[in-house]
């Protein structure tokens, strides 16, 4: 397949490049699965499971131990990592330092 470039025009180029982005990346997906199922198939066969050898899951988090508690509602509470709630944020309008929501 060739295509000359030279004469298509920017709108042309631009959605020959999208594609093109696409299809890649469409690609390394489909050969990631692919390895992934050989090193699945292998590790069964040898009586482990592939999250067994790797460690688990990658990009997976345990989940964070909660650091703040809501002191008028105690099964409320906030590891400290991502968006504030609510009432940590009104505790904070109102004056309290963020130590004053501490556990333990």
């Amino acid at each position: 397949m060739s295509i000359d470039v030279n004469n298509l025009s920017l709108d042309e180029l631009t959605r020959l490049k999208k594609d093109v982005d696409k299809a890649i990346a469409s690609f390394e997906a489909r050969r990631m699965a692919e390895v992934r199922a050989a090193l699945d198939a292998k590790a069964r066969e040898m009586g482990f499971t592939l999250d067994q050898l790797t460690g688990g899951k990658p990009g997976k988090k345990a989940p964070a131990a909660a650091k703040y508690r809501d002191p008028a509602n105690p099964s409320a509470t906030w590891s400290g990592r991502g968006r504030r709630p609510g009432w940590f944020v009104a505790g904070l309008a109102a004056g309290k330092s963020p130590d004053d929501f501490l556990i333990g």
